[in-house]
């Protein structure tokens, strides 16, 4: 039997606060009172084999003594010391064999010898079996008080006799007993471990699933919201610069002013969810449909209606893809294409996907964003997780990420992410191919550059 956590627990639920408290302070405390119970039992029996007539060296002497051979006070104060010095001496070393178990042996071996009282170094051998693990010095002692034995019975008239009952119940029952005492507590502390540690390592796999799962949600809402969110913002920028009236002006102004709010809370509710994972970002996919490389030709159709110039272009040879890769390629380009509409409006953006043997590659450069007229909406306000939220998915697909600066003021990211070799079964629907559009964005990736 044990006590752990999650039994205190289960105790507290079936019996109420205060007998569990009851049942706790006893089971803190039993080997305590075991401890008193032990030293007082042994008193008595420790006075009375003292007394006992026939066995230990001094025994020849204690008998004529006992017998009226000395004078009266000299009795008194013999019998004295035999029935409550060395009793009580026996129990106070009873109290602490667990931390001082020579004390015990040691005042066990005197008495065997020279009384013939077997009493201490049954309790003594019991004690060191079943609280301690070194076993030479438990065979040792075990010699010690063989030893202290055989002088004993040399006084008896039945020395064998007395030996073999010696050895039987003084030696070899308390040894047994002890040795089995100790294997069986040591055994259920090792189960005792064993269950907090389960017990331990079921609430750190639940917390992490519940962080994993924060960050995918998270993720999620950064790749599908804040996207959805930006793109009316930068649309309604453009109608409030262009509106042909003043009311479309103002009612333009108001949807991107409510944007750029929602975005700020968005960008708080991000920042929640994150610093209350761990980032590993290892929960499981979303049961929705995922976007996929065929969603590219709307997602770019919806920028191009947004007003940004966007230049689409493939290599390689188009095939299906694992789910993975081209869920990862295509929010790389939406993020990207995202970040380019928030810090580099009205600059021109060449997307290129290039189908490899053995890796499909993924680059979105932006040129330098032209300048700001006086009348130009600022940029919308981002979460600032974007590139973070994308290096997770890159890095769960094995691949490589690559963000950063042209010399010239442009900005590009570049994606890597490794294929299977031969077919494989398409993860989807079969990839989409960007229209014939003219113009190649840049192959090779910059160096890598700070998150924006």
């Amino acid at each position: 039997m044990f006590y752990g956590e999650g039994e205190e627990r289960r105790l507290r639920a079936a019996f109420g606060d205060g007998p569990v408290r009851l049942w706790k302070w006893w089971w803190d405390r039993r080997h305590r009172i075991a401890d008193w119970i032990v030293a007082v039992c042994a008193f008595p029996w420790t006075a009375l084999f003292n007394l006992a007539p026939g066995w230990g060296l001094l025994s020849a002497g204690v008998v004529p003594f006992q017998a009226g051979g000395a004078p009266a006070l000299l009795q008194v104060a013999v019998l004295g010391f035999l029935t409550l010095a060395l009793p009580a001496a026996v129990s106070l070393a009873l109290l602490v064999r667990r931390s001082r178990p020579n004390w015990l042996m040691g005042l066990a071996l005197v008495l065997l010898l020279f009384l013939g009282n077997p009493v201490p170094g049954m309790l003594g051998l019991y004690s060191y079996a079943s609280w301690f693990t070194d076993r030479r010095r438990l065979a040792l002692w075990s010699a010690l008080v063989v030893t202290a034995g055989a002088g004993a019975s040399l006084v008896t008239d039945s020395r064998i006799l007395v030996t073999f009952f010696f050895l039987m119940w003084g030696i070899a029952l308390p040894l047994t007993l002890g040795l089995w005492v100790g294997t069986r507590r040591q055994l259920i502390g090792n189960l005792r471990e064993r269950a907090e540690r389960l017990e331990r390592e079921q609430y750190l796999m639940a917390d992490r699933a519940i962080n994993a799962e924060r960050t995918r949600i998270a993720r999620e809402m950064h790749d599908v919201v804040a996207h959805r969110v930006s793109m009316m913002v930068l649309q309604a920028g453009g109608l409030e610069v262009n509106a042909p009236d003043d009311r479309t002006a103002e009612v333009a102004g108001l949807i991107r002013t409510t944007g750029r709010e929602a975005l700020g809370e968005l960008r708080e509710i991000l920042g929640v969810l994150r610093d209350s994972a761990d980032g590993s970002g290892g929960g499981a996919a979303p049961t929705a449909p995922q976007p996929v490389l065929s969603d590219l030709s709307r997602l770019v159709g919806e920028w191009r209606t947004a007003g940004m110039d966007v230049v689409w272009s493939s290599g390689g040879r188009p095939r299906p893809l694992p789910a993975q890769a081209e869920r990862t390629a295509y929010r790389v380009v939406q993020e990207a294409l995202t970040n380019a509409g928030r810090h580099a409006p009205g600059a021109r953006v060449q997307v290129r996907v290039d189908y490899g043997e053995g890796d499909l590659e993924v680059a979105v450069a932006n040129e330098p964003p032209p300048p700001r007229t006086g009348g130009a909406p600022e940029p919308p306000m981002g979460g600032g997780y974007g590139l973070a939220g994308l290096h997770e998915r890159v890095v769960l697909a094995e691949g490589v990420l690559t963000a950063g600066p042209f010399p010239d003021g442009g900005w590009q990211v570049r994606a890597v992410l490794p294929l299977p070799h031969g077919d494989v079964p398409p993860g989807g629907e079969e990839p989409g191919q960007g229209p014939p559009d003219q113009g190649v964005g840049p192959s090779g990736g910059p160096p890598p550059g700070p998150a924006r």
